[in-house]
């Protein structure tokens, strides 16, 4: 039920006494490892509940993290905070919050049913009836907007505007679809996808990709998590450690490979670097019964960049931080071989008959390949650049 704001509200009330003795220092902690009536909550320890929970003051719309609530005045009679201690009282801080917690009335459930539907800049006929895509107002300043993308099928779809600027990015059951959003992201996660592609702009927290089969994703960003996917490709740029938790088969990860014209300021934005990368260090959270081929780094002879096929303002005109020499060595060859064939053919001396025939017979091996590897559908979703390709950017 992770779409569900209901299901969330549900599953912290019914284990919030679980959650508050987690964060117990040992000696509040009976001999069976509970708390007591005389148990107390450290300040530090409800500014670290302060990650899940926030709230408002009589409507007033200024959104606070839970902290700062617990601290005024008017509550320390009911969530039981002592000056001279700087602790709550257990029992009575659970039974405030319990008395206090209600959904999130700017989460994924009024997002979907009162969320203002979104215009790509590119979006080819497909089957749309059932997808859902729409973004939560910025009814509050201080809370990040969320976008939600359900059910995309063989869709190719663009955006990079101010509506994604800082936004947490759901995406959702989609399916043989390439999705780009061109702008800084708060954070992404990404959801039962299968055979699909994820372009995405600098995510200033977190990318967490669940129960996914055969996508791609990539992005610069500070964090990427995994679990249960099968056959999956990051071509990241990441100052911390790739997080592979349970589930996962055969991973691959490889260098961030492409770039747009915004990238390096976008980056800047969310304040992420070319340095350190630790794309190629994932770390084994939960190992799968010891079992360390769970994931293998991009072998070179299988690396080829990728181009974003839309046109924007910016200064962008190369991958940040360039590539590792082997990745770097393996392009630089095949250009090399490229530029061999072409004088091949140059110096072949055909005729103007020749040439048109030789040219039929490459672009039908071309489009043999396209529907074979199934890049086709790709190239079909995109529209000529004079249609389109610059709408991207608005």
């Amino acid at each position: 039920q992770n779409w569900n704001d209901q299901e969330h509200l549900a599953f912290v009330q019914s284990h919030l006494l679980d959650i508050l003795e987690l964060l117990l220092e040992p000696e509040q902690l009976s001999a069976s490892s509970h708390s007591s009536c005389s148990s107390l909550v450290s300040f530090e320890a409800v500014c670290a509940l302060s990650f899940l929970l926030e709230g408002t003051v009589s409507n007033s719309g200024t959104v606070r993290p839970l902290h700062e609530l617990a601290l005024r005045q008017p509550c320390h009679g009911h969530n039981g905070y002592s000056r001279g201690s700087r602790a709550f009282s257990l029992p009575k801080l659970e039974s405030w919050l319990r008395s206090s917690l209600s959904a999130n009335p700017l989460g994924m459930t009024v997002c979907l049913k009162a969320g203002k539907k979104l215009a790509w800049a590119q979006q080819v006929e497909g089957t749309t009836r059932r997808a859902k895509i729409a973004c939560s107002a910025r009814v509050v300043p201080e809370v990040s907007p969320m976008v939600i993308m359900s059910q995309v099928y063989r869709q190719t779809l663009a955006k990079s505007s101010d509506t994604l600027v800082g936004a947490h990015v759901r995406i959702h059951r989609c399916n043989e679809s390439f999705i780009y959003l061109l702008s800084p992201l708060r954070s992404v996660t990404i959801e039962k996808c299968r055979n699909s592609t994820f372009v995405l702009g600098p995510v200033g927290t977190s990318v967490h990709v669940q129960s996914c089969d055969n996508v791609k994703v990539i992005v610069v960003c500070h964090r990427l998590s995994l679990s249960s996917t099968t056959g999956c490709t990051f071509h990241t740029l990441t100052p911390t450690q790739p997080l592979i938790l349970s589930g996962n088969q055969a991973v691959s990860f490889a260098p961030f490979h492409t770039h747009y014209p915004m990238l390096e300021d976008h980056m800047a934005q969310v304040g992420l670097a070319t340095l350190p990368n630790y794309w190629d260090s994932p770390m084994l959270v939960c190992r799968d019964s010891g079992d360390t081929s769970v994931f293998r780094l991009l072998p070179p002879s299988d690396f080829y960049t990728f181009v974003i096929p839309f046109e924007m303002e910016g200064d962008t005109t190369e991958t940040p931080g360039g590539l590792p020499q082997e990745y770097q060595e393996v392009l630089s060859q095949r250009e090399q071989k490229v530029q061999v064939w072409q004088r091949t053919v140059k110096e072949a001396g055909l005729t103007r008959d020749q040439r048109k025939q030789f040219q039929t017979v490459v672009e039908n091996k071309f489009y043999e390949w396209l529907v074979q590897t199934g890049n086709r559908q790709q190239l079909d979703s995109l529209v000529p650049p004079a249609l389109g390709s610059k709408q991207a950017a608005g």
